[in-house]
C-alpha cells in the first residue's frame, strides 16, 4: 500500500517526491532523473490543493478533510457498498 502523501510536510525542501520512496534531496534512488522532484507546496503555497486536480495523489479521507469532495462524493463515501448510478438518455428508434 502506498504512503499517504502528506499534506504539510514540516521541511518539503528536504526530500524528492517523485515516488512512494521519498528519498532524500541528497539521495535519489528512483531514477526519475537527476533531479529532486518538488512538493507542490512549494511551488504552490500553503493552499496547494485548492490548484488542479490531486484525487489521484491524496486519498478520500485527506480530501473530506480538506473540504474539496463534493457533497455527492461524500455521500457515496457514507454508502457502503454501494455504487453510483448514471442515467443516460435513450434514444427512441424511429
Amino acid at each position: 500500500m502506498a504512503k499517504k502523501f502528506p499534506i504539510y510536510p514540516k521541511h518539503p525542501e528536504r526530500i524528492c517526491w517523485g515516488c512512494d520512496k521519498y528519498c532524500s534531496a541528497d539521495d535519489l534512488q528512483c531514477g526519475n532523473g537527476c533531479e529532486r522532484i518538488q512538493h507542490p507546496r512549494e511551488l504552490d503555497g500553503d493552499e496547494w490543493y485548492k490548484k488542479g486536480d490531486w484525487s489521484n495523489l491524496l486519498t478520500k479521507e485527506q480530501l473530506a478533510d480538506l473540504g474539496l469532495l463534493s457533497a455527492t462524493m461524500q455521500k457515496e463515501q457514507t454508502k457502503e457498498g454501494t455504487k453510483p448510478h448514471i442515467r443516460l438518455a435513450v434514444k427512441q428508434a424511429g
